[in-house]
């Protein structure tokens, strides 16, 4: 991701999930750090000055939505809110309290990372533009350019291709990529292998996306570290 790093606070008590959501946004280009609880929070808005911040509900002290006032009250960041599955009372009283976005636990880190690219590039946090190679991906403007010259792409090529550049070099499964780019939860690979196969010929060569195995694909060029 060019540009500055955006920055983004986790605040989650479980260890596991708090880890792992920093390595994962990490590894996405952000700037990331993790938080047990809110203690310190309002110094935190002063001095990491995260322009989002990730909000567990059930938190020691002080729960998310305390903290959600907190960082409405000293802050401009945004707010994706990690809820239970069956909490629907707490969803609302998030949105309406100013949040964001929420994600369900449990939850895949590749879609709380999406969630959190999105919320920031509604607010103009990232930048849109992601280059990989010879390749430059400007979802906002809806144009693709590889090696300088302008690839007409649909707008459902556009959002696969949008989505495997913001999770490049990390492998996607065919079911996040349903997910994501549909809107599905049923499994059908061939809508995605007919996709990809379109957006391979229409990104010519050398390739960029590439076939992992067994466990979907990911954007990268031949010189990345990763399996093919």
């Amino acid at each position: 991701m060019g540009g500055v790093t955006a920055r983004v606070l986790v605040v989650e008590d479980a260890e596991a999930i708090r880890s792992g959501v920093v390595a994962g946004l990490t590894e996405a280009g952000f700037g990331a750090a993790g938080r047990v609880d809110g203690r310190g929070l309002e110094d935190d808005l002063a001095t990491f000055r995260p322009d989002l911040v990730v909000l567990d509900v059930m938190l020691p002290g002080r729960d998310g939505f305390a903290l959600l006032d907190v960082v409405r009250r000293h802050s401009d960041a945004g707010v994706v809110m990690l809820t239970a599955r069956d909490a629907v009372d707490d969803r609302l009283r998030g949105l309406h309290g100013g949040a964001d976005d929420y994600v369900v636990k449990p939850f895949a880190l590749a879609e709380l990372v999406a969630r959190v690219t999105a919320v920031l590039r509604r607010m103009g946090r990232t930048p849109s533009t992601v280059a990989v190679g010879d390749l430059v991906v400007d979802a906002a403007a809806g144009t693709v350019l590889r090696g300088g010259a302008p690839v007409e792409l649909t707008a459902t090529e556009l959002r696969l291709l949008d989505y495997l550049a913001a999770q490049r070099g990390r492998v996607v499964s065919k079911g996040q990529i349903l997910t994501r780019v549909w809107g599905y939860t049923d499994y059908d690979p061939n809508l995605v292998e007919v996709h990809v196969s379109a957006l391979r010929r229409k990104l010519g060569e050398p390739r960029l996306v590439h076939t992992v195995r067994g466990l979907g694909y990911v954007l990268r060029t031949d010189g990345d570290e990763a399996p093919a």
